[in-house]
């Protein structure tokens, strides 16, 4: 009988209760050991069970931990027979990494989704309760997969609830709502301490239950070790000494039934194996009755189950390292033949010395793992293997697949530990550099990308004369990095070397043309020739992840309709497919990216909000720096200023801490230019100023990320018409150097706002037929406003309205609302009255709902937009309802009317 707990009882059942009737929800009990958590599981268990609800259990097992999603295979064993039941891609991502099904695991974010399916799939036929006891213990890609299902149930009737201890651990890094357990209160206390009857005194009992904090495992535990002896004052050993409690209560046991319980502690409670291991230790599992009598654990036909895991750690912890490889070896021998990863784990712990057979063992067994896309689990086998190779050579090689599987299971820092300790050791050149553009890539990735430029311009230096082509890809992740760093020298030094070099596959030459065009472009140099050229070779790269970002890089820097789009769609939707949440974000924000600069910005907003998302799950400040700042440029022109200058101001904190200039800029752009649209014009020039002097201080010369035409619209503003006129010419020379029409156009209208005024009609048309050659609805009614706004400054007001209702009707299109209300403003004072558009049901769907409805009117089905966004079915669902609501619409025929492209 449990004994409190209404508090959390109550949550529980609030939680229970809505995934009865569709609403899902996570709740992380976390407290320290013995506090109850367990006990509140199986309250949870018996009223799920007694309400209709089908129950998936798993419980952690400390000695289970290195083997392969383990934990996984526990909880989803009893419904493994709905794997065909969900996308292809992910049954065999699922399949795989439970080894049920041939195949490769793959990336680590591909089982989160395929559990996530699988739950929503079973959910269907019945409510569904996932508990999972001492989640602390689960073997990380277990615990990590079922993370990344839990934070994404939303609609479907699944409940999920989990224990862990207040510890490190991947459950509790996860994000998950938690809920803390505390001790008992002191009535529920006093209550569990009556029924210890005469065992103490209430004197004994009054400093117990003032001591214990209400811990129930010390409450019921601690009298057997005289806690009534104890002198007045002395600290109770509560909980992190209860394990040596139990240690000590099993010291008083006969030799062999102490040995019986090592090896009982160290199986995972298996009896057959016990058994087995025993037997070699000339110990029977007959000998650990006696520590059944004693309470300590309960051993049936099948298992062998400690009262409390306290007391199966607090029985190994004890006990001396030799007795301990001794079990150990003993089990490797006793573990079913077909256990190979246990048998290697067993082995490894079972050796203290180097011994280059069983670090085989374990690097086989580590490879098994990382062929299952266990990262975690591979990764600690390679280390161990490292740990125990007596030869140089291979223990550097495990390092660094250590290094590697570390960063595929998401452990930036521990990679980054496991390449120090590589680099200390030889390296034969193919090492070196592969350990190098792991190197490069997790620096880029998590924000220190000055470290991952040096890195990859060295490896890409060394490896020229003997790889070629693998130098040209690190080059080009030098001039990538060097792009984000805002260091435009390194950039030409890296696309000097690729000129040097002859790779000798076409897929390296191709990404050595992109490369050196950006660097150039950063330059200032040209470039957007090569960048067209480059587009005769893109069959290579559609479905290449390593080199996705660059076919949407071409379509941002040539900023033209009619080139490099149309690859864009297929690309992101590979990345989906392979549910490759770590290539993701950053392919996300290059796609959003461009919807900003054209007529898609609801579309835009969603891809940024999703980026965000995934980039702060996978740990990669650099794409969250990206995204953010791309967000809040946006934001500034749609006028949403409380967001803008929140996630402005978070850009620029990533960005100055990382040393991220390119995007500093961005971020610094985005305040100037919300200044600007809300007509606070002395604020807009000295936030310009300030950009302007940063872009000169990095060397970005590249005129398109000048601000140079939205200062010369400021300063026209402000009567300073002589420097106005002169950055206006300023940025038409640097304009004709680029030759693109995007640049041209601004530098036109920059012209159009400072010519004489027999020239208004010359330059602005010339603007706007630059404009038919980019997609930038915004620019081109900029450049309609500009017009439109002189003309009626030179009393031709008929001349104008033309061009200002042109500005205003792209401006509410797009949702640029204080650039509508500055058009608005401007044609009301030609003595037109502006019609402004109302707001549809578009405008009020949510970034996610836009992204779903976006996907069923384009054809896809429930479950295939579930799959694409990483959501359930029931989830898609539920924000379908929400679009067809807003919408007012009833089917999906009328779904496609209301997205026609």
């Amino acid at each position: 009988m449990l004994v409190g707990r209404e508090r959390e009882r109550q949550v529980i059942s609030r939680l229970v209760a809505s995934a009865r009737v569709g609403e899902s929800g996570t709740l992380l009990l976390a407290g320290e050991a013995g506090i109850g958590k367990s006990a509140l599981l199986e309250d949870a268990a018996a009223a799920v069970g007694g309400a209709g609800m089908r129950v998936l259990r798993a419980a952690g097992v400390d000695s289970e931990r290195e083997v392969p999603f383990g934990g996984l295979l526990q909880l989803l064993r009893p419904v493994l027979g709905h794997l065909d039941a969900i996308p292809p891609p992910q049954a065999e991502a699922l399949g795989s990494a439970l080894a049920v099904l041939p195949g490769s695991g793959g990336e680590r974010f591909a089982v989160g989704a395929a559990v996530l399916s699988l739950l929503s799939r079973v959910a269907e036929d019945q409510p569904l309760a996932v508990i999972v006891d001492d989640a602390h213990l689960l073997d990380p890609p277990s615990a990590q997969a079922l993370c990344f299902a839990a934070r994404r149930l939303t609609a479907d009737p699944v409940v999920v609830l989990l224990a862990a201890r207040d510890e490190p651990s991947v459950v509790r890094s996860a994000g998950l709502p938690e809920l803390v357990v505390g001790g008992l209160a002191a009535a529920d206390a006093e209550s569990l301490a009556a029924g210890l009857g005469h065992r103490l005194s209430a004197e004994a009992r009054s400093r117990l239950l003032a001591s214990a904090g209400g811990n129930p495992l010390a409450l019921l535990e601690l009298t057997d070790e005289g806690f009534g002896a104890l002198p007045p004052g002395a600290p109770v050993p509560v909980p992190a000494s209860l394990a040596r409690t139990f240690a000590r209560r099993a010291d008083a046991l006969p030799a062999d039934t102490r040995t019986a319980l090592l090896v009982a502690a160290a199986a995972g409670g298996d009896v057959a194996t016990v058994t087995s291991a025993c037997a070699v230790l000339g110990v029977s599992v007959g000998d650990l009755d006696e520590a059944a009598r004693e309470g300590l654990l309960t051993v049936d036909a099948t298992r062998i189950a400690f009262r409390h895991d306290l007391v199966r750690s607090g029985i190994y912890a004890e006990s001396s390292p030799t007795a301990r490889r001794a079990v150990h070896a003993a089990l490797a021998r006793s573990v079913p033949a077909g256990d190979v990863d246990r048998r290697a784990w067993h082995l490894g712990e079972a050796t203290a010395a180097p011994d280059a057979s069983v670090a085989a063992v374990l690097d086989d067994a580590a490879s098994r793992a990382r062929a299952r896309g266990a990262w975690a689990v591979a990764s600690a086998g390679f280390e161990r293997a490292a740990r125990l190779s007596p030869d140089p050579a291979e223990r550097v090689e495990r390092l660094v697949s250590a290094a590697e599987s570390a960063w595929h299971a998401g452990f930036p820092d521990a990679a980054r530990d496991l390449l120090d300790r590589a680099s200390a050791l030889p390296q034969a050149p193919p090492l070196r550099t592969r350990a190098a553009a792991l190197d490069g890539a997790v620096a880029a990735r998590t924000g220190a990308v000055e470290r991952a430029r040096d890195v990859f311009l060295d490896a890409g230096a060394r490896a020229a004369d003997d790889d070629p082509d693998t130098a040209v890809l690190l080059l080009a992740e030098a001039i990538l990095a060097s792009q984000f760093a805002g260091d435009v020298a390194t950039a030409e030094r890296a696309a000097a070397l690729i000129a040097q070099l002859e790779p000798r596959t076409a897929r390296a030459r191709w990404v050595g043309s992109m490369a050196t065009a950006v660097a150039d472009i950063l330059a200032g140099q040209g470039g957007p020739d090569l960048l067209r050229a480059s587009m005769a070779g893109v069959e290579v790269a559609v479905d290449d992840p390593q080199l996705a970002p660059w076919l949407v890089v071409l379509p941002l820097f040539l900023r033209e309709s009619s080139v490099g789009r149309d690859v864009i769609p297929t690309v992101v939707a590979h990345s989906r497919r392979r549910s490759d949440i770590g290539g993701l974000p950053m392919l996300l924000f290059y796609v959003a990216r461009d919807q900003a600069t054209t007529d898609r910005w609801d579309d835009a907003v969603a891809g940024y909000t999703e980026a965000i998302q995934l980039a702060r799950e996978a740990g990669q400040a650099t794409d969250v720096t990206a995204c953010l700042a791309g967000l809040s440029w946006l934001e500034a022109r749609r006028g949403d200023v409380d967001a803008c200058r929140a996630h402005a101001e978070e850009a620029l904190e990533l960005a100055r801490e990382h040393h991220l200039g390119f995007f500093q800029t961005w971020a610094m752009t985005a305040l100037a230019e919300l200044e600007l649209g809300l007509g606070r014009t002395d604020a807009a020039l000295e936030r310009f100023r300030e950009l302007d002097a940063v872009l000169a201080d990095l060397g970005l010369v590249d005129v398109d990320i000048s601000p140079a035409a939205e200062m010369v619209e400021v300063l026209v503003r402000l009567g300073m018409a002589d420097e106005a006129s002169a950055l206006a010419a300023s940025l038409t020379e640097r304009a004709e150097v680029k030759g693109q029409p995007w640049s041209l156009a601004r530098a036109a209208r920059a012209a159009g706002l400072t010519c004489p005024d027999a020239d208004v009609d010359v330059c602005f048309p010339v603007a706007l037929a630059y404009h038919q050659h980019t997609p930038d609805d915004f620019e081109a009614a900029r450049t309609e406003l500009a017009y439109g706004s002189r003309l009626r400054r030179l009393k031709r007001r008929v001349d104008a309205r033309p061009h200002l209702r042109a500005a205003l009707a792209a401006f509410e299109r797009l949702g640029a609302v204080p650039w509508a209300d500055q058009a608005a403003a401007e044609l009301r004072a030609t003595g037109e009255t502006a019609q402004r558009r109302t707001t549809t049901g578009l405008d009020h769907l949510t970034p996610q709902e836009l992204q779903v409805a976006r996907m069923l009117a384009a054809g896809r089905t429930t479950r295939e937009t579930g799959a694409a966004l990483f959501l359930s079915p029931k989830t898609i669902e539920y924000h379908r309802r929400n679009v067809y609501l807003k919408l007012g619409i009833r089917s999906r025929e009328e779904l496609a009317d209301a997205f026609p492209e």
